[in-house]
C-alpha cells in the first residue's frame, strides 16, 4: 500500500499500528491542560513534550500541553487533522525505532487569534509556561542579554499590549491579566539554548514589564519563578524522505513527524512554586543551580556544533556526519574541547567531562540523523555569543591561545558573506542577514570584512573589537579561510 493509500494518524487510528509502536499507554480524554507551550517546532515536541507524554503514561493527567505557535500555522495546519499525535523516530547507526507522542493537545496560531491565545494562559489550570522560541524569540541583544527596546515587536506590544506579537508581549499580558483576577501566576520555563536562559528571560520580562506599568514589574519580580534549564538532544529538520519512512513503519501517514537521536537530557533548577509535573521520574535532573551543566553544554555541544556547521558548509558537506568523517575535523573538534573549552569550564564534582566529549563526537558522527549544516548555522548573529565569543573572553582572560575558536567566528564570518567558495549564494537565514549584506557588499579583503563585522555591537559587544588579540587571531583565520578555503585551512590546523 502507497503512502496515498494509507490513512491520516489520529486519536481513532491508533488501533492501527503495528505493535513495535509505541503509542500512547493513557486515555487522552481525561488529559488537562497544565502547560502552555510558546513555540511548537521540532525541538520541543522531541524533547520536552516526550519527556511530559511518559508523566502522563504515569497516571498524572494534569499535564497536557497546549501549543502556540507565533508565527506561521504549519504545525498547527499538520497536526490538527491528527489529533495532536505525531511520531517520534530515533535514529542511530542501528536502525530506526518509533513512538506516538499524545502530551500535546490542541495547538494554536498565535497571529490569527492573540486572545484565544491569553485565555490559554490565564485558565487557572495552567501552572507553567514554557518557551523554545529560539535566540531572536527573546527580543534581545545577544551581547548585553538585555531587551531590545526597540525592536519592532516589542514596540508594537507596548503601543497595543492587548493585542501582542513577542512571546514577551504575550507572557507579560497573561500575567497582568491573572494578577487582575487574582489568579496564582504560572511558572516560566525557558528551553532554549541561552546563558542562565531563565534570568535572561527574567530580565526581558521584568523590562517589558516595566516600561508598561512598574507595579507589574515589581508583581513578576515578587511572584514569578523563572528556574533555568539545560536541554540537549540534536533534532534535524524532518524531510519528505523521512516523512515516507515513518508512513512506511506506521502504516499511517504522519504530516509532521520528529527525526531524533538516542540521546537526551534535561537538566532543571527546581523552582516550581505552583507545581510541576514529577520529570524526575522520566529521566530529568532536578538541580539548585544549572549555570555550569548549561555552560558545559553552550561551550562544548553548540560552540563545536556551530564551527562544525560554518566551515563543515563552506568546505562542501551537506551533513554534520559528513563534516566529521572529512580530514582534519574530527581532530579539529577534539582539540578545541580540550585544550581550548573545557579549561573554560567550572568543576562538575561526580561528572565525568571525558566521557560527554566523547559521547558529543559520537553523536556528531551518527552517519542515520543527518543533521544539514545550513539548518545549524541560521541565526549565527544571536548564537555567536553565547556559543564561542564568551568562550574566547573567557580564554583572553586567562590569557591563553583560541586559534580554533578564532576559526570557528571566522568561519561564520565567511560563511554570512552569502557567497560560498565557488561563487555560489548561500541562503542565509539570519535577522541580521540584510545588514551583513550591506556592510560586506563590494568587500574580499580580510581586513575590511572583519571591520565591517566588528562594527556589529550587538554580536561583539565593545570590548572585543578593541582587542588587539581577538582582532588578530580572528584576523589571520579569516585570511586563510580566503586564501585556502575552509577544508584546507582545517586540514591545516589540525595537522
Amino acid at each position: 500500500m502507497t503512502s496515498n493509500e494509507l490513512i491520516r494518524l489520529s486519536e481513532a487510528a491508533l488501533q492501527h499500528l503495528p505493535g513495535k509502536i509505541g503509542q500512547p499507554a493513557y486515555d487522552r480524554a481525561l488529559v488537562k491542560t497544565g502547560i502552555v507551550h510558546l513555540g511548537i517546532g521540532a525541538f520541543h515536541r522531541a524533547h520536552q513534550a516526550v519527556y511530559t507524554d511518559a508523566v502522563l503514561a504515569s497516571g498524572d493527567k494534569r499535564w497536557g500541553i497546549l501549543g502556540v505557535s507565533l508565527r506561521s500555522g504549519d504545525t498547527r495546519d499538520a497536526l490538527e487533522p491528527q489529533d495532536g499525535l505525531y511520531t517520534v523516530a530515533i535514529r542511530d547507526g542501528g536502525g530506526d525505532s518509533f513512538r506516538v507522542i499524545g502530551s500535546l493537545g490542541k495547538v494554536l496560531v498565535a497571529p490569527e487569534d492573540p486572545q484565544a491565545v491569553l485565555s490559554a494562559m490565564i485558565d487557572p489550570n495552567v501552572r507553567i509556561v514554557s518557551l523554545t522560541v529560539t535566540e531572536k524569540g527573546y527580543c534581545y541583544s545577544p551581547a548585553t542579554a538585555s531587551l531590545d527596546e526597540n525592536h519592532p515587536d516589542i514596540a508594537h506590544d507596548l503601543a497595543h499590549p492587548a493585542s501582542p506579537r513577542s512571546a514577551i508581549g504575550f507572557v507579560v499580558e497573561a500575567l497582568a491579566r491573572r494578577r487582575h483576577d487574582g489568579t496564582a501566576p504560572f511558572t516560566l520555563l525557558s528551553c532554549d539554548n541561552l546563558p542562565a536562559n531563565g534570568e535572561t528571560l527574567e530580565r526581558v520580562v521584568t523590562r517589558f514589564a516595566e516600561l508598561r506599568d512598574p507595579g507589574l514589574a515589581q508583581f513578576i519580580r515578587d511572584e514569578v519563578a523563572f528556574p533555568s534549564t539545560m536541554v540537549d538532544r540534536i533534532v534535524p529538520a524532518t524531510t519528505d524522505a523521512d516523512r515516507a519512512t515513518v508512513s512506511e513503519a506506521l502504516g499511517l501517514v504522519d504530516a509532521w513527524p520528529i527525526m531524533t537521536e538516542p540521546f537526551t537530557q534535561w537538566v532543571v533548577e527546581d523552582r516550581f512554586p505552583t507545581g510541576r509535573p514529577a520529570w524526575e521520574s522520566v529521566g530529568v535532573t532536578f538541580v539548585d543551580d544549572v549555570d555550569a551543566f548549561e555552560l558545559m553544554k553552550l561551550r562544548l555541544l553548540n560552540g563545536s556544533h556551530s564551527t562544525l556547521a560554518y566551515l563543515g558548509y563552506l568546505a562542501g558537506h551537506e551533513t554534520v556526519s559528513d563534516v566529521m568523517k572529512a580530514d582534519g575535523f574530527n581532530n579539529l573538534v577534539e582539540s578545541m574541547m580540550d585544550e581550548e573549552i573545557t579549561p573554560t569550564l567550572p568543576q562538575l564534582p561526580g561528572f565525568d567531562l571525558g566521557t560527554y566529549k566523547a559521547q558529543l563526537r559520537e553523536r556528531f558522527r551518527n552517519p542515520a540523523l543527518r543533521h544539514r549544516t545550513w539548518q545549524i548555522a541560521m541565526d549565527g548573529s544571536q548564537k555567536l555569543p553565547q556559543r564561542l565569543l564568551n568562550t574566547i573572553r573567557k580564554r583572553l582572560e586567562q590569557e591563553q591561545s583560541f586559534d580554533r575558536l578564532a576559526l570557528g567566528v571566522a568561519g561564520w564570518m565567511r560563511y554570512a558573506t552569502g557567497i560560498d567558495e565557488n561563487g555560489r549564494p548561500i541562503e542565509v537565514r539570519d535577522p541580521l542577514a540584510a545588514e551583513f549584506r550591506l556592510r560586506t557588499a563590494g568587500k574580499t579583503v580580510a581586513a575590511d570584512l572583519l571591520e565591517a563585522y566588528l562594527g556589529l555591537d550587538q554580536i561583539f559587544g565593545e570590548d572585543l573589537p578593541k582587542n588587539d588579540r581577538f582582532r588578530r587571531t580572528v584576523g589571520q583565520a579569516l585570511e586563510k579561510l580566503l586564501v585556502l578555503g575552509a577544508a584546507r585551512t582545517v586540514a591545516e590546523l589540525a595537522a
